[in-house]
């Protein structure tokens, strides 16, 4: 587990179109962030990155179905309407990145937040990163650089809390170099008003059973680090807590570092925040250099599973798919010896690219969706390449290769081209305050005015493609009604509006997959590979036809064949 951050939530980007915020956006999904759209004030119907744009959070809230987390890149004078606007259209949790916010706009945020049952991160916060799962802000840089900085917390982890944004990457590195995997960084933010403070991160960390001990970087000033010794006392976080409090040398008045650091009136001082946290049991430091080294003792007294081994602190890269150990296989953390004759070929496939197991419900969909492509005839370009390949002698590796290799946009590629487009249309519907049909009763009179074309719609063999008809009642078993399932909804209202023109193009069976994929919140990007998996078996048995039935080089006429299997038969007969 892991907290305010992991692969499963929900994320858009307020300020998307700016420099920084494209920038941002991109470095997050490329870490493995989950986010879906951005919002700026008219640009709405442009895309970044391949993601919608919105003019409002609620628009995106309309076309995306409920938003987790936002993280504003805006400048400081346009937070108090950002974030307020964002938790008023049901974001739970906000993320602050710009300093200098003003103190009276931190506060009304707050008194929002409050009101909404919403939380936020920040003013002047570089954001929260959970290492190995996902990050919003500014933590860790370039994908590359937060993987080899920060451990993944997996089977456990530290929590680290830092006042500091230079110095939560920094706490982070050295624990790592030293070792210690990590839950999650958060950096509270640096300005003297903020949401989330250390001991309420602090009480999230002790809810959370993958983190072990919680490290925090203090600074003088504020009473956050007095406010957190409070809870330790009265028995609220009883995990080991192993802080390094900076400015000690500096005087009443001075501020150290940022606004948020500041001694005033006596309070926050150094002395007073250490006596505090060791009064209470908790482990502070020196020097900064001596984190590590504490928290790797405390680990160890603890025989928490936190610390790396030795070949895991040399790995000079990392991977959250699979563990090989002796005698053991881990897939996403599930022995695989557990897994077999438990789990599904659909549930694992499910499993494997997304993390985690789905409801059996879900794992039945899944085979469903696997069984309908496994082969769609001899005639798709996939099957023709590998036959002729195989014709030419070449082994079974490099004919089935040569098939999957001509899988691509135009073969293979409706699946996720159709989810696109019902994201599209979901996202103008909701730009345009209209219901799914009108959206899409003029999403079709675009495409027959310039003679376009939608992928997943029509077939031309089937006029009610029987595919279709089996998985979207797969759906309804795992709960993707049209009522409830947007994208599945979008590709009915699409569906009607075709056949309200006279000429009816129905779902056909790429369009069924990509709708009811999107609805499972799979990422788009993998659509194709799904495709993939399931047409594979299909192109070893074509390939094997060929090289046991037929002649070497024969011509390979791509329409003229027949059939000479087995007659149409019945399940159980």
């Amino acid at each position: 587990m892991a907290i305010l951050i992991d692969e499963t939530k929900k994320v858009i980007v307020q300020g998307i179109t700016g420099r920084e915020g494209r920038a941002r956006a991109s470095l997050m999904r490329d870490y493995g962030t989950n986010v879906v759209g951005g919002v700026t004030p008219g640009k709405g119907g442009q895309e970044v990155l391949g993601l919608p744009v919105f003019d409002t959070v609620g628009q995106a809230v309309a076309a995306l179905g409920p938003i987790d987390i936002s993280v504003l890149f805006v400048p400081a004078s346009l937070v108090h309407d950002a974030a307020i606007e964002a938790i008023e259209a049901g974001v739970k949790l906000v993320v602050l990145v710009a300093d200098r916010v003003p103190v009276w706009d931190a506060m009304a945020i707050a008194d929002c937040a409050k009101k909404h049952g919403a939380s936020f991160v920040g003013p002047n916060t570089l954001g929260v990163i959970s290492p190995g799962r996902a990050v919003v802000g500014m933590i860790g840089g370039r994908a590359e650089s937060a993987r080899a900085w920060f451990k993944a917390g997996n089977p456990a982890g530290v929590g680290i809390i830092s006042r500091s944004g230079g110095m939560s990457s920094s706490t982070g590195y050295y624990l790592g170099q030293a070792g210690v995997r990590i839950s999650t960084i958060c950096h509270v933010g640096g300005d003297a008003v903020l949401g989330l403070r250390i001991p309420d991160v602090a009480l999230m960390f002790e809810a959370d059973p993958q983190t072990e001990a919680i490290v925090i970087f203090g600074e003088i000033g504020s009473s956050q680090e007095e406010d957190l010794a409070d809870l330790v006392r009265a028995g609220k976080v009883t995990k080991p807590i192993i802080a390094y409090i900076g400015g000690k040398a500096a005087k009443e008045g001075t501020r150290f570092s940022h606004a948020g650091a500041i001694i005033e009136g006596g309070k926050g001082t150094h002395a007073g925040k250490v006596e505090a946290l060791r009064g209470v049991g908790a482990i502070v430091v020196e020097s900064f250099g001596g984190l590590p080294e504490a928290t790797v003792g405390v680990l160890r007294k603890l025989g928490g599973k936190s610390l790396m081994t030795e070949a895991e602190k040399n790995a000079v890269w990392t991977t959250a798919v699979t563990k090989i150990e002796p005698n053991r296989v881990a897939v996403r953390g599930y022995d695989i010896a557990e897994l077999m004759g438990h789990v599904s070929f659909g549930a694992a496939v499910y499993l494997i690219l997304t993390g985690g197991l789905p409801t059996a419900a879900i794992g039945k969909l899944m085979d469903g969706i696997l069984v309908s492509s496994i082969d769609h005839g001899a005639t798709p370009p996939s099957c023709l390449a590998a036959r002729t390949v195989a014709s030419t002698g070449a082994s079974l590796s490099q004919s089935v290769a040569s098939g999957i290799a001509s899988i691509n946009r135009h073969h293979g590629g409706a699946i996720e081209d159709c989810a696109r487009a019902l994201g599209k249309l979901l996202a103008d519907a909701g730009k345009a305050g209209q219901t799914l049909d009108e959206a899409a009763g003029a999403m079709v009179a675009d495409i027959k005015a310039s003679g376009a074309r939608i992928s997943g719609f029509g077939h031309r063999i089937h006029t009610k493609d029987p595919r279709t008809a089996r998985l979207f009642a797969l759906a309804d078993e795992a709960g993707l009604t049209e009522g409830s399932a947007r994208h599945v909804a979008a590709a009915r209202a699409v569906e009607r509006a075709f056949a309200a023109t006279g000429k009816p193009l129905p779902v056909n069976v790429d369009g069924a997959i990509g709708a009811i994929l999107a609805d499972l919140g799979l990422d788009p990007r993998v659509f194709n590979g799904i495709f993939m998996i399931a047409r594979t078996p299909g192109l070893v048995a074509h390939v094997t036809e060929e090289q046991t039935r037929e002649k070497p080089m024969r011509r390979i006429d791509p329409v003229n064949h027949a059939y000479d299997g087995p007659p149409v038969r019945a399940l159980g007969t």
